[in-house]
């Protein structure tokens, strides 16, 4: 029994998503091969190849081809889609990162008192931070990739405001764990002196007491992802 070639799967997307399911489809080998970004004479071998192997019924008239993908074509596509559908269900929720713990400049504790900020954390995330951040150096290449990540995600969205002075910029916070043991927030904030390799954690306590920690000490970050 013939089984279903990667290569095909494209081919056979694109027919279900024309209607090829139940009834014949007029397609061309042109307009087939921009869809699969393969060439028209490649995209005129996987229809044969398909047809070969009982995936697809073809109907060829002059230069129109119709094509109908058969129940074992359908049976086979609905089998990978269960695959998928498992293996996404079966990543993992969160986000691990290591690194090391260092001082920051000081200006943590000055943001995190502004009652323009302090009055949307109680809110939002249900206490107003100790003041100060907790600052972890990343130590590896694949931790900094890693953390461009949250600049696109959703988190908890602190906006930011204006006093009449300056302006301050919006906050976004992502449920994390320090160490497995000590709930915090990984905040990502859209100004910061702080290159991509140092992230910054708030939590209600002190996480340097709490933890016991001091700098130069390895931690690590679990990061909580809400799928949607």
């Amino acid at each position: 029994m013939s089984e279903l070639k990667i290569q095909h799967i494209l081919t056979l997307t694109y027919l279900l998503s024309k209607g090829a399911k139940y009834n014949f489809v007029t397609i061309t080998t042109s307009s087939l091969g921009k869809e699969i970004k393969k060439s028209q004479q490649a995209a005129s071998k996987h229809l044969l190849e398909l047809e070969e192997d009982d995936f697809i019924e073809r109907i060829i008239s002059g230069r129109k081809i119709s094509v109908k993908i058969t129940s074992k074509g359908y049976s086979e596509m609905v089998k990978l889609s269960h695959v998928l559908q498992k293996s996404l269900r079966s990543s993992p929720s969160h986000v691990l990162l290591k690194g090391t713990l260092v001082s920051g400049m000081g200006e943590g504790a000055y943001y995190m008192s502004l009652k323009g900020y302090t009055k949307q954390f109680k809110s939002k995330i249900g206490y107003v931070p100790f003041p100060g951040t907790f600052n972890v150096k990343l130590g590896k290449k694949e931790y900094t990739e890693t953390i461009k990540q949250f600049e696109i995600m959703d988190g908890i969205h602190i906006d930011g405001y204006s006093d009449g002075k300056r302006t301050y910029g919006w906050v976004k916070c992502f449920q994390a764990k320090l160490n497995s043991s000590f709930d915090c927030q990984l905040i990502r904030l859209e100004r910061t002196h702080h290159d991509t390799s140092t992230i910054e954690l708030i939590s209600k306590n002190n996480l340097r007491k709490s933890a016991k920690l001091s700098d130069g000490n390895k931690v690590t970050i679990t990061i909580q992802v809400n799928e949607k």
